[in-house]
């Protein structure tokens, strides 16, 4: 309920056009939120370090933190075990990482402290690594008639229906039954439950689990794990609860954390594991989660689709694929520079006009008709010379340095033994966050 006008905080928020609306504490104009601070030393809370607490009252408040019940809570589940799929730290070691988070800052000052002459020369390196794996993605817009109840919008009203939406997880779905990795069943009749057929679905940042409720819908899956850390309402689960003979678990829980070969009802079950929109190193975390530790009573892997995304987030130290980063004469440094200039792909609304990278060498357009050359000696700073690119060059080399990042991940995983590739699944006129990962039938284990 909100405060009454009379003792309502008087912090005035210019980007709402309002004041705050919540209470004000005793003996002051404004709410907690908004009250000037103590001039006593303040530091993170160990539990949630998303706010902030006095020296002094540090000791006191990690007792009754509001996560701390929470995160007890989480740590309890038998699946939980801290940073399984972080990251190896004798692989970090031996890597030569900093096992630490590089903020959006520290990358963006790590570009800006290169010479002129060493920013150009990892352009350079962009458009040579790019050049390797262009060829690798291709188009697969698809519309799989096993979804047409949703295209149709022939579904439960009470279901919330977003165009956009449904047209990606259609084309998610499509794409991992144009692999193999999914079936479709006869209309009205039960899947036969055959070696070949797919019983259950893990879905990883599943959000409120939409993708998986398609997925119910139109595959007949019989298992339903959404591995999701936070809460949300109006979820799916209480549609899919209705459906008969499907069993349904929502784990809560950081994707870093999760042993899947800890969770007993899907030991030896074959799965496909799907994600829309992981974000950042949320895809790492979901490959290793899946394709790390694989022995007799592993859940079975038939297929994944993962869409990616947020590339501007990703970490080296969780990185899936570091050594073929390296082979490609990319530094840890330089992955970091990579993972920043990815925001420039889609810092704009390009819209329609999001560019086909295919073909196109930003040294060569970086030449202007007087013939002036990329490594103008009248920019004394990488801070100039970024200033100066165009905004369809920096989106074209974002777009470049996305599709090496997920080219590692492809790799990695047709190295684990399944057959892997990158499509782009729908129209960037529809989100330019359109590239899919999706891997199936197993091919033969490589030496």
């Amino acid at each position: 309920m909100a405060a009454r006008s009379g003792s309502r905080c008087n912090f005035w928020l210019p980007k709402k056009k309002r004041s705050c609306a919540n209470t004000r504490i005793e003996s002051s104009l404004f709410c907690g939120n908004h009250s000037q601070r103590s001039d006593g030393q303040w530091l993170p809370c160990p539990i949630d370090p998303s706010h902030s607490v006095l020296q002094e009252n540090l000791e006191s408040h990690v007792k009754r933190c509001p996560l701390l019940k929470q995160n007890v809570a989480l740590s309890g589940q038998v699946f939980y075990q801290k940073g399984i799929n972080a990251g190896n730290e004798e692989e970090e070691e031996k890597m030569g990482s900093c096992y630490s988070v590089v903020t959006s800052e520290m990358k963006r000052n790590l570009v800006y402290s290169m010479s002129v002459s060493e920013f150009h020369q990892l352009i350079k390196k962009i458009e040579a690594v790019h050049c390797s794996i262009r060829n690798d993605i291709e188009d697969s817009h698809l519309s799989p008639e096993a979804c047409n109840i949703w295209f149709n919008k022939e579904i439960d009203r009470k279901l919330p229906f977003q165009e956009k939406h449904v047209l990606q997880q259609g084309s998610i779905l499509g794409n991992l039954e144009k692999i193999g990795a999914l079936k479709r069943c006869n209309t009205n009749v039960e899947c036969c439950e055959k070696d070949d057929d797919v019983p259950a679905v893990v879905e990883f940042g599943a959000g409120r689990g939409y993708l998986t409720q398609m997925l119910a819908d139109c595959y007949g899956v019989k298992k339903v794990y959404l591995v999701e850390r936070k809460s949300y309402k109006l979820k799916a689960d209480r549609s899919l609860r209705q459906k008969e003979n499907l069993v349904l678990e929502r784990m809560r829980i950081d994707i870093e954390d999760l042993n899947l070969n800890a969770v007993e009802s899907l030991q030896g079950v074959p799965y496909v594991a799907v994600g829309k929109h992981l974000c950042g190193p949320a895809t790492d975390l979901s490959l290793r989660c899946c394709l790390s530790r694989q022995d007799g009573e592993s859940p079975v892997l038939r297929g994944l689709a993962i869409a990616t995304c947020c590339h501007h987030l990703c970490q080296w130290k969780s990185y899936i694929n570091k050594e073929y980063i390296i082979g490609m004469g990319i530094s840890k440094d330089e992955f970091h520079a990579l993972t920043w200039f990815t925001s420039w792909a889609v810092d704009d609304d390009h819209g329609s006009k999001v560019p086909s990278v295919e073909g196109i060498d930003l040294i060569a357009s970086k030449e202007e008709e007087d013939g002036d050359k990329v490594e103008d000696d009248s920019l004394s700073s990488v801070e100039e010379v970024v200033k100066k690119m165009k905004p369809m060059e920096r989106a074209v080399l974002g777009f470049k340095c996305k599709q090496i990042i997920d080219a590692g991940r492809m790799k990695w995983v047709k190295k684990h033994g399944l057959d892997s590739k990158l499509v782009k699944y729908i129209p960037a006129s529809i989100s330019p966050e359109n590239t899919l990962l999706v891997a199936g039938k197993l091919s033969p284990v490589l030496a």
